[in-house]
């Protein structure tokens, strides 16, 4: 029992160094993949987000919802397409897919938060015109050009505007986001939450980005864990892109590291949300977890 006792406190030591640079902080959290999807990490998750409040940082939280969207949506009898990883979204789609994100993600997470004892509050982008967005054109290769396709209501950040999270800050709530976004004429876009993370952590200029996902970070050669990365510069980060090494779901990931950073965000964090803990294993100990990308 001592022993353990002990263990507790060498790891309280250890952070805190980093409680006291981090105090005052804002740091945004993409919350999505397998924590979203299993109980006990969703538990954990939330856990570590009360945490960081209750230790003087200022956390946002962006969150997903693809498989539930993709769940209801063939429960109705509406098969998904996607196109290059996008939701091809109609009317309708767009509909069920803010119903799911806001109506049923967003307020599940704020009252799980608020029953823990956190301050919660829940936005989408349509909120104080917190995410103005513009249509989204997707690029698809065809009998040897690149074309442009209308995949609907599915769009790019055009403005983050932060005078609404800054003021739920100062308040002492933590504000949690859905990616829907509101263009010019009033219509709601699905946007990927990976990019809204990015954008409101360059906007906010945040101390971290840390995006959840469903490996360990960043490989150079996919599969072989002797090419994990721990930490890529920013213009590393493009070159593997551009070299084709890194596709896929990570490709929005690193994409959102890049504008983040490029926008005044200190550090960005892509980590293994399949793990117990792993937002504050990364905050506040030495050893840190995933890949970070840094300027």
């Amino acid at each position: 029992m001592l022993n353990e006792s002990m263990a507790q406190v060498k790891t309280l030591v250890e952070a805190l160094p980093y409680l006291k640079k981090f105090k005052g902080a804002t740091v945004v959290i993409k919350y999505g993949g397998h924590a979203m999807l299993n109980s006990e990490l969703k538990e954990q998750v939330l856990q570590d987000i009360i945490f960081l409040q209750f230790a003087g940082l200022k956390p946002v939280v962006v969150h997903g919802g693809g498989p539930e969207i993709t769940s209801l949506l063939k429960q109705l009898g509406k098969k998904s397409e996607f196109i290059n990883g996008l939701r091809v979204t109609d009317e309708e789609t767009m509909a069920i897919a803010e119903m799911v994100l806001v109506g049923k993600i967003n307020t599940e997470l704020v009252a799980m938060l608020n029953k823990q004892g956190s301050k919660a509050i829940g936005l989408s982008g349509k909120d104080g015109n917190l995410i103005v967005a513009r249509k989204y054109l997707s690029d698809i290769y065809e009998n040897g050009e690149i074309k442009s396709v209308d995949i609907g209501f599915v769009g790019d950040v055009e403005q983050v505007n932060i005078e609404l999270i800054e003021t739920l800050l100062t308040a002492g709530y933590i504000p949690i986001i859905a990616p829907i976004g509101v263009g010019i004429n009033g219509e709601s876009y699905n946007i990927n939450a990976d990019s809204v993370a990015g954008e409101i952590a360059g906007a906010l200029k945040a101390e971290k980005l840390l995006l959840l996902t469903d490996t360990k970070g960043i490989y150079s050669d996919f599969g072989d864990e002797d090419s994990f990365i721990t930490t890529l510069s920013f213009e590393s980060a493009q070159e593997l892109m551009n070299e084709g090494k890194i596709d896929g779901g990570m490709i929005p990931k690193v994409k959102a590291c890049v504008t983040a950073l490029a926008a005044g965000a200190k550090k960005t964090h892509i980590v293994d949300g399949r793990q117990p803990h792993t937002i504050l294993l990364e905050i506040f100990t030495d050893s840190g977890v995933g890949t970070e990308v840094i300027r």
